[in-house]
């Protein structure tokens, strides 16, 4: 009986598939514009964007420069959105804004092409450009509609894209001290600082500064590791003078200090830096 019952699920489902597909292939094959406009539309109403996306891209040329011509663009855009093809998206919103400025889509056309490049930003391990496009183009919306209600998702999206770009930074810094590339490591902690004011890697990165003038001095030809040291002595007070502030704010937020074991090798660098200092005296 239960088979019975599935066999006959099937043969309609094939039925209604077979009837669906006959009238998407009479109104591809219609002359009839208007008829083929109000059946992309209710393929795009009911989620059938493949089907819609078909016919507007039809009908964007037939419709050219007449009174639908607007809104067929505008569906067909979005159609690709749905469809979850966003680099074509926020190519066909891009192109919508500068062909109908003045639209009523306009705004909410702007933020969507912003949300495609957001949507496209890899993880922080890939290539970044993306994320730099998408943080452009926020931005722009931004800056166009700064009364827009979208604007505090946009720069919630903004904030999302720049940790990825924090992550990134560090993670190559991080990179460079594990290769032993001390030096391209100091300089690129000392840019993630820079870049990021506010990084929550503040900490880990003055830390890995430190150490990677300690390891860089350790290893020097003798004519160089009394400048390097010192360099290490300067980067521990930097260290240092960070941490109270740390503690503070961890004291505030866990009950926690400032992290305990940077801080304990930190001062073990300084010592040694310091006996170093005092050999060659």
């Amino acid at each position: 009986m239960t088979n019975r019952i599935l066999q006959l699920s099937f043969i309609s489902l094939l039925l209604l598939t077979g009837v669906s597909c006959s009238q998407y292939q009479k109104v591809l094959k219609s002359d009839d514009l208007e008829y083929k406009y109000e059946q992309a539309t209710k393929y795009y109403e009911d989620g059938e964007y493949f089907k819609a996306r078909s016919l507007y891209e039809e009908l964007i040329g037939l419709y050219r420069g007449l009174g639908k011509a607007e809104e067929i663009y505008y569906y067909y855009a979005y159609c690709h959105y749905y469809l979850e093809d966003y680099v074509m998206a926020a190519f066909y919103l891009k192109n919508f804004i500068r062909t109908y400025p003045n639209s009523k889509h306009a705004e909410e056309s702007m933020f969507t092409s912003a949300y495609c490049y957001y949507l496209n930003s890899p993880g922080p391990s890939l290539e970044q450009t993306s994320t730099h496009t998408a943080i452009d183009e926020l931005q722009l919306f931004a800056n166009r509609y700064p009364k827009s209600p979208r604007l505090a998702e946009c720069n919630d999206l903004i904030d999302v894209l720049r940790d990825k770009l924090e992550t990134k930074a560090f993670r190559n810094a991080v990179l460079y001290f594990h290769l032993g590339e001390y030096t391209a490591s100091i300089v690129s902690f000392g840019n993630v600082i820079k870049d990021f004011p506010d990084t929550h890697y503040k900490e880990e990165a003055l830390f890995y500064i430190l150490k990677s003038n300690y390891l860089m001095a350790v290893n020097s030809i003798e004519s160089k590791k009394k400048e390097r040291f010192q360099a290490t002595i300067v980067a521990y007070n930097v260290f240092e003078s960070y941490r109270p502030a740390v503690a503070e704010l961890g004291k505030e937020a866990d009950g926690s200090g400032a992290n305990k074991s940077l801080a304990k090798e930190a001062d073990s660098i300084f010592k040694n830096a310091q006996k170093q200092l005092n050999n060659k005296s």
